[in-house]
């Protein structure tokens, strides 16, 4: 089993992003988001992304800076509206974004799925709503349940607490998030965290992502973020 690339730079651990990706975004509005990983891409220049991330930016940071940038073409999301989403809306607004909108709990299942090999499965969620229209729907024991897919992606990007220089992953709290998910269903996962460790520092039972599913590692000074109005 390979180890994780530990990169000095930001700029150098998001190089080779190609347009037309699809990236997972971790992060619960700001909680968990790779904003230093974002930062870089924007300034790598990768255009027309399919972003797959709970929402769609809070402000102008992040996520919505790299809205704010037009590289990104569509957006499958959540949450897409909330206080802060201004950036995401006016695009939306004006034509210049798609949007897919997908049941929380599915979106974490529809990675989780492409993580661990298994094809489409049935959920009964979104049943009844717009969001069913032409997906295919069964019964089962009574119930009527919609056909899902796997979300797999070329990349994801995500953050983490601590790390070890083998790529194990411990995170902070609920920053954690959709984090785990993310890094197991892209072909390469990078990951921004904010200490890099000698391989054995970690106590194994506190390693949530294991280095199996990591492939690129950058740490990054702490940055906090608030954003006016945010909850």
């Amino acid at each position: 089993m390979s180890a994780a690339v530990v990169y000095e730079s930001v700029d150098a651990a998001v190089a080779g992003v190609e347009d037309g990706s699809t990236v997972l975004v971790g992060g619960f509005g700001l909680a968990g988001m790779p904003f230093d990983l974002l930062d870089g891409l924007i300034r790598q220049g990768a255009r027309d992304l399919t972003v797959v991330s709970n929402n769609a930016g809070n402000a102008e940071v992040g996520l919505a800076a790299l809205l704010k940038a037009g590289r990104v073409r569509k957006v499958v999301c959540s949450f897409p509206r909330q206080v802060d989403s201004y950036v995401f809306d006016e695009l939306y607004r004006a034509g210049k974004v798609e949007l897919e909108v997908v049941p929380q709990g599915n979106l974490a299942e529809q990675m989780r799925a492409a993580g661990a090999g298994v094809g489409p499965f049935y959920c009964p969620t979104a049943v009844g709503t717009p969001l069913a229209e032409g997906k295919e729907i069964r019964v089962f024991d009574g119930r009527e349940y919609l056909l899902e897919h796997p979300i797999k992606a070329d990349y994801a990007l995500i953050s983490a607490h601590r790390a070890d220089e083998m790529g194990n992953l411990v995170y902070r709290k609920t920053a954690r998030n959709f984090g785990p998910v993310m890094a197991t269903a892209a072909t390469t996962t990078i990951v921004q965290v904010g200490e890099v460790l000698p391989t054995g520092s970690l106590d194994p039972e506190a390693v949530v992502t294991p280095s199996i599913y990591v492939d690129r590692i950058v740490p990054v000074a702490a940055r906090q973020y608030t954003v006016q109005g945010a909850l």
